[in-house]
């Protein structure tokens, strides 16, 4: 009798395996983020259901951020953050310009302090005075 042989999937669709690497929370939201352009192969817009090997080159937005990573394994569940990320590896480009968007967003919110507590009755009745001198 033979031994049952454990198959490796040659690949996995686009939105499970970006939902298994935690880039997403949601299938759906993989999903949409693929319909909407935010995710590309190897340079092209695919569309969801594209099957992912290990080697592709994806550039992934999400909010603010840009990804450029490289599929270093396959998996059509989601599991712990350590095995997510063991299935892509990271440009060091991308890393360093993520941190440059990171500190110039940091350096741009520095003016700003929020205040300590509430407007007081006095405060809040400045507040729409103000308010009122923008209205003219």
């Amino acid at each position: 009798m033979s031994e049952p042989q454990t198959l490796q999937p040659a690949g996995t669709r686009l939105d499970v395996w970006l939902w298994a690497a935690r880039f997403f929370r949601t299938r759906s939201l993989a999903k949409q983020a693929i319909e909407t352009g935010k995710v590309d192969v190897a340079g092209q817009r695919p569309k969801s259901s594209r099957v992912v090997r290990i080697g592709d080159a994806l550039r992934i937005s999400r909010g603010e951020e840009v990804f450029e990573v490289s599929v270093r394994g396959l998996s059509d569940a989601r599991g712990p953050a350590a095995v997510a990320q063991a299935l892509y590896e990271e440009s060091a480009a991308s890393r360093a310009s993520r941190e440059q968007a990171r500190l110039q967003r940091q350096a741009a919110r520095t003016g700003y302090r929020a205040p300590e507590h509430r407007p007081d009755k006095r405060a809040r009745r400045l507040i729409r005075a103000l308010g009122d001198i923008d209205a003219l």
